[in-house]
């Protein structure tokens, strides 16, 4: 399978939109989990890493360092 790449502060779009229109996440906090939230209502939600790679679907905005 082949690793996406994803970083800290990144902006992604996930396969399902969020219930309030919105599909734009940021990424605020990665480790074992990757903490995302909405960027429409601030809503954050914890995935498990595996899980979150499998429900991105692209990176839409890099954080440049």
């Amino acid at each position: 399978m082949i690793e996406k790449e994803f970083g800290l502060l990144d902006v992604v779009e996930m396969k399902k939109a969020h219930p309030c229109g919105v599909n734009r996440w940021k990424i605020i906090r990665m480790g074992m989990d990757v903490r995302i939230k909405c960027e429409g209502c601030d809503h954050s939600v914890m995935l498990p890493r595996r899980e979150f790679a499998r429900k991105m679907k692209k990176v839409l905005v890099k954080h440049e360092e």
